[in-house]
């Protein structure tokens, strides 16, 4: 169920996901207080502590009674993934619009308020933050930018140039986002593909003054290729441009090696084709068994029907 179980609907809801953040809880609480007075007196504050193995969240079950805002605190069995985080505030959120944001506070809180205003607006269902600057150091906003790049190229071309980190959407739209189970894909490539009416609000990304980031090349490349093989077939219509292509070079190298043979060239005969066709033929079914593989695991990890989170527990103030 949507919003089920708790504490009446409000008009606005923020969700935030915690993983490895207990340096930033109290930096994160003092923002969200100073917020409040740009959003509406009833705006809660979903905390979604995603199996984090630090004291993130007993350090938020100790504050939160004491905030000036409504408050809901869940915690899910065990790491699930920032994704799933998100899905389980969603669901559990109870305002006409939800904004979500990361607790590290590299994306202002202030976008919360800019994002109510302009779905409370009724003119658009979805509003993402687009980055126009990054204050990250040079190294990781290169690598960021390049791998965003080739995201837009490959699965999302709509998405901002800097990828989405944060956004908001209206209830109806985080229905079908908390509705959706797959196992192994991308929150925001869901949210573009349910479509409604979008905007984007432009802000600049700051320096992560607490901790560090858990976002790791292995992590980028995971999401890169759930994103792919979730809503593109770009493997498989790059496993048939091979196979054409492949087939065009052994055509013409026959060719060639009949030419050669005829000419009294090749003085083994037979070796050079054989080995071709041998090496195509084995890169060509290697290929093919791995591309096909990971869509057989994707589907039958979507076939368990496995929860895509747990929560164990949770508390409203």
């Amino acid at each position: 169920m949507f919003g089920d179980w708790g504490v009446g609907v409000t008009e606005f809801s923020i969700v935030i996901p915690v993983y490895r953040n207990a340096e930033n809880v109290a930096p994160l609480l003092e923002r969200l207080g100073e917020l409040m007075a740009d959003l509406p007196a009833d705006t809660e504050v979903v905390f979604v502590v995603d199996g984090s193995p630090d004291h993130s969240y007993d350090l938020l079950a100790a504050a939160l009674p004491g905030v000036n805002f409504r408050s809901q605190l869940l915690q899910h069995s065990r790491n699930f993934g920032s994704f799933a985080a998100i899905r389980t505030g969603l669901a559990a959120a109870n305002g006409d619009a939800i904004g979500v944001m990361a607790a590290d506070l590299q994306e202002p809180p202030e976008l919360m308020a800019e994002f109510q205003r302009v779905l409370a607006s009724g003119a658009v269902d979805v509003a993402v933050g687009r980055r126009v600057s990054r204050n990250d150091p040079a190294l990781s906003s290169m690598s960021s930018r390049a791998f965003w790049a080739l995201y837009r190229r490959s699965v999302i071309r709509d998405m901002p140039s800097g990828g989405v980190d944060v956004f908001g959407c209206t209830r109806a739209v985080a229905q079908e986002l908390a509705a959706m189970t797959e196992a192994n894909t991308s929150l925001v490539a869901q949210l573009y593909w349910v479509g409604f009416r979008r905007a984007e609000i432009p802000y600049s990304r700051q320096v992560r003054e607490h901790g560090s980031s858990s976002w790791t090349l292995r992590k980028r490349v995971k999401y890169l290729l759930d994103s792919v093989f979730s809503f593109t077939n770009l493997p498989l219509n790059f496993l048939l441009l091979t196979g054409v292509i492949g087939t065009v070079v052994v055509v013409l190298v026959a060719v060639l090696v009949l030419a050669f043979s005829l000419d009294g060239a090749i003085s083994a005969p037979g070796y050079a084709p054989l080995m071709l066709a041998i090496l195509f033929s084995t890169f060509l079914t290697i290929t093919s068994i791995g591309i096909v593989g990971a869509y057989i695991w994707r589907i039958f990890e979507n076939t368990k029907g496995r929860p895509t989170s747990i929560v164990m527990s949770r508390e409203h103030w």
